[in-house]
């Protein structure tokens, strides 16, 4: 009885250590414990969500074509923390929602993931013509240009635009495009070297949102 009890507790207690190191799917993927998702989503350095205060436009960079306006915007988690809840929560959202798109094209590069950004192009003249893969990011001694696109608004392929008229893509680059690093972006022969300024910008808020977040009050 005494052999019986204790093989009992060592599987009670088995069991229990299986729990909290979380379950497996039936199709054989372990799914991590509650609270492993938020503790990764806050390492290297990233801030809580629900805290920030900029506007989408605050961490665009925009290049001004002829008869187009370019604004390219990183939809890197790290980046986006900084927005307002709305903001956040629409930038994520594009990207989420091709979420299944972009894990595809990963597996057919077999890449661990990209470096994505909405880029959306806007009609300042009439029939505006464009160039969507002649975009090139240039980041820690590299130009990248992209691997894939896809398109966000009906008619992105036909690369033209009416006057008043907005085209839009999430842009799919490689992965060590380093969003929190100085970087150029050119478009067509029209070169953008802001991000630095941005990113300045960007680490102030993170600061602001460490402190707010650091008061336990709640999000904005």
């Amino acid at each position: 009885m005494m052999c019986v009890s204790r093989v009992a507790l060592l599987a009670s207690v088995t069991g229990v250590l299986a729990c909290a190191a979380g379950s497996v799917t039936p199709g054989g993927t372990a799914t991590p414990p509650a609270g492993d998702t938020a503790r990764d989503t806050l390492g290297a350095g990233m801030v809580p969500a629900g805290f920030g205060s900029l506007k989408q436009d605050d961490i665009s960079v925009r290049l001004q074509l002829r008869g187009l306006l370019v604004r390219a915007t990183p939809l890197d988690e790290s980046v986006i923390r900084v927005l307002a809840p709305d903001s956040y929560r629409s930038l994520r959202d594009r990207r989420d929602s091709e979420r299944d798109r972009i894990a595809a094209f990963a597996a057919r590069y077999g890449m661990r993931g990209f470096s994505i950004w909405s880029i959306s192009y806007y009609g300042l003249e009439p029939d505006v013509r464009f160039s969507p893969m002649d975009v090139v990011i240039s980041s820690v001694g590299r130009d990248f240009r992209p691997i894939e696109l896809i398109p966000l608004t009906t008619g992105f392929g036909q690369n033209r635009l009416d006057q008043r008229d907005t085209q839009s893509a999430l842009y799919l680059f490689d992965e060590t495009v380093d969003v929190n690093q100085p970087l150029t972006i050119t478009v067509e022969t029209t070169r953008s070297a802001g991000w630095q300024e941005t990113l300045q910008l960007i680490e102030r808020e993170r600061a602001l949102v460490r402190s707010r977040a650091g008061r336990g009050g709640e999000s904005l």
